[in-house]
């Protein structure tokens, strides 16, 4: 049995994103370290490099997760009312885990998007020229 691109089956989105594989065989190694995306995928060929996923999945988790942390520590500073040293202590951290430990899984699922809906860079087209009368 072989272990070429025809013996794998693409992955469904949310598991290509947790768990990291490639988006078009379903074979791991997505990314070479934390963060970092492989070049290419070993079994198929998959260049990775293609896909531009750029700073994206980092702003969306930062407005994500930070509004979410910002409306629990509200409340609690409403219902409790502890010192503001002790909910920078407890948020901030909380925060930076939460951001850096679900940015590889946004990242993977991005690019798995971007795989899946054939998403390329766009172009302006030329302005057109009329011809004077």
């Amino acid at each position: 049995m072989s272990d070429g691109p025809a013996d794998h089956i693409a992955p469904t989105p949310v598991a290509a994103a947790l768990k990291g594989l490639c988006p078009r065989c379903g074979a791991t190694g997505l990314f070479h370290s934390w963060l970092d995306f492989a070049d290419r995928c070993k079994v198929c060929g998959l260049d990775y490099s293609a896909f531009n996923v750029g700073d994206g999945p980092a702003a969306i988790l930062t407005l994500v997760l930070g509004g979410l942390i910002v409306g629990i520590a509200i409340t609690i500073q409403l219902a409790w009312g502890p010192p503001i040293w002790l909910q920078l202590i407890v948020w901030l951290p909380i925060t930076v885990v939460g951001v850096v430990g679900s940015l590889r899984i946004a990242k993977a699922a991005l690019l798995g998007s971007e795989f899946r809906t054939a998403a390329h860079e766009g172009h302006l087209a030329p302005p057109e020229i009329d011809p004077k009368p």
